[in-house]
């Protein structure tokens, strides 16, 4: 069965209803019948046991209520066949259980396979630069959302990517996957930062063109039809030309080999942070329009460069952190709060960001994703044996079912 298995009471009590009522029969008094309550077991076997052990149960009723010696009033015609009716369509209930749950695994299976290809785990370490980070999608059920994040090295160093592309949830896993292919190869051929977010922004307005003219559909499976085969969408569910808009903030870091800096490109994207012991201030960005609407023809994305220091930990979020809200109503207040959480280690600092967003936020409504780099041209070689970035479960829907547990 797929998921949890079921609590050890719910796979007790069919047994000990079979015990209890003929052995409650046989202390009251005649008039009192209890056999009917034997018609419940078969439907409570199929909370905990399969096919085969619903029948087993089923049987067993039959057994008792043609008995005579368990006290229990011998059932007329009627009242067997509505037992029996109702212990076969236990038993079918209970197939289609299994096989549905079969099927919940391999669709889980496949959807993890496709998560860990379109966002694979964050290595600790990417050549001089440690990493850490934590990605929670905001639709219960998916692994992957609107959110985005890579770190990838190149020819002029180690380059990440962070961003949030229109929409969330299962609608936009296909821009994701096109920016992050279109970030993969610009890292290796463009030589400045601001070419790869043009790069990127080609991607989008390229994508969006042939949404509009319908070359790009988009099969959607009935909801509750695992066995629906995906193809060509009903003419409904096509793209309408009217609305192929395509696009995405994004903020790209760049860590040149013995530079001592880190360049900064933000596309719409929240600033990142900077913290350098216990303080933390926004780097600011000249922000250029977001990818996806041309910028190409606008005006070139501008680079910054901040220089760093030992020690220094840059921060990187998605506006799921930074637009999160309390009971006030007012923001979640990043900067200070990232600078009293301060720590060394990015993998106990985004913890600590993360436990302290939950504590703070009524309920976190969108994606969220929290990177952090720290420079370290002095560490030890890659460990490709250990993963510091985390997806969180969407069973995590509110603050209150995450406290605690970040």
């Amino acid at each position: 069965m797929s998921g949890a298995p079921a609590p050890a009471w719910l796979r007790w009590l069919p047994v000990g209803l079979l015990i209890l009522i003929p052995l409650l029969q046989t202390l009251v008094e005649r008039p009192v019948d209890l056999g009917f309550l034997l018609g419940a077991i078969p439907p409570l076997a199929t909370l905990g046991y399969g096919p085969l052990g619903t029948a087993l149960f089923s049987a067993a009723v039959l057994v008792l209520l043609n008995i005579s010696e368990v006290n229990l009033d011998r059932p007329g015609q009627g009242d067997l066949i509505v037992v029996t009716f109702v212990a076969l369509l236990s038993i079918a209930i209970s197939w289609m259980r299994r096989r549905r749950a079969a099927q919940i695994t391999t669709i889980r299976t496949v959807a993890e396979a496709a998560q860990l290809a379109v966002l694979p785990p964050l290595p600790p370490r990417v050549d001089g630069v440690r990493c850490a980070g934590l990605y929670r999608p905001a639709q219960r059920g998916t692994l992957v959302g609107g959110d985005l994040f890579d770190v990838r090295r190149g020819p002029y160093g180690v380059r990440a990517l962070v961003g949030d592309v229109q929409g969330h949830g299962i609608a936009a896993v296909g821009t994701v996957t096109a920016i992050l292919g279109a970030f993969r190869e610009a890292v290796l051929d463009e030589e400045e930062l601001a070419g790869v977010a043009t790069r990127l922004d080609r991607r989008l307005v390229v994508d969006a063109q042939d949404a509009a003219a319908g070359a790009i559909t988009v099969a959607r499976v009935p909801e509750g039809d695992p066995d629906s085969v995906v193809g060509e969408p009903p003419a409904g569910q096509r793209s309408d030309p009217t609305s192929g808009e395509l696009f995405a903030t994004a903020l790209l870091l760049e860590f040149r080999p013995h530079s001592g800096e880190v360049r900064v490109v933000s596309c719409g994207h929240p600033a990142p942070v900077l913290l350098r012991g216990t303080t933390a201030h926004e780097i600011e960005v000249q922000p250029a329009p977001p990818l996806g609407l041309g910028i190409a023809g606008l005006a070139r994305p501008v680079e910054r460069a901040v220089p760093l220091q030992p020690g220094d930990r840059v921060l990187a979020v998605t506006d799921g952190v930074t637009e999160a809200r309390n009971d006030a109503d007012a923001f979640y207040p990043l900067v200070d709060r990232a600078a009293q959480l301060a720590a060394e280690d990015p993998a106990e600092l985004i913890a600590a960001i993360w436990r302290d967003l939950v504590a703070y936020a009524r309920t976190i409504d969108d994606d969220v994703a929290l990177l952090v780099f720290a420079p370290d041209p002095e560490g030890e070689e890659p460990d490709t044996g250990t993963v510091t970035g985390e997806v969180l479960d969407t069973r995590e829907g509110t603050n209150k079912e995450a406290r605690g547990e970040g």
